[in-house]
């Protein structure tokens, strides 16, 4: 079981980037992948998450319409489209499997257990900048 993220980079406020999650060992049809990212001297956050059905969930941090997650079945690949980026987004961007398939709360916000996920792979760095 493996994941991959990527499309990370330097970018200025107002800006877009779109990331990616290459992912072997298991298919998204069977389980669930979260974004979270992890800025310095902070604790890591859950971003979004999207379901075995390809449903989608956002953290309250970022409802809005700026990030979009989505995926590609086909390419076992699940994307992360972040719009307008701002400074407060420049964090190490991680993608994890969700064990619990996005769980939500009474907002419709996503919701999550660290003990709940597993094989993390590694990160890729987005950094806003002017």
């Amino acid at each position: 079981v493996q994941l991959q993220a990527s499309g990370g980079g330097l970018v200025r406020p107002g800006g877009s980037l779109r990331l990616s999650c290459a992912v072997s060992g298991f298919t998204l049809d069977n389980d669930a992948i979260g974004w979270f990212r992890q800025a310095p001297g902070k604790e890591r956050e859950g971003v979004s998450c999207i379901n075995t059905d390809g449903g989608p969930y956002y953290a309250e941090s970022v409802k809005g319409g700026r990030f979009t997650i989505s995926r590609d079945v086909a390419l076992n690949t699940v994307y992360l489209q972040m719009d307008n980026l701002k400074f407060e987004d420049t964090a190490v961007y991680y993608c994890v499997r969700d064990l619990l398939n996005c769980a939500y709360d009474y907002k419709g916000s996503y919701y999550y257990s660290l003990k709940d996920l597993d094989a993390w792979g590694q990160g890729t760095q987005v950094t806003v900048s002017s």
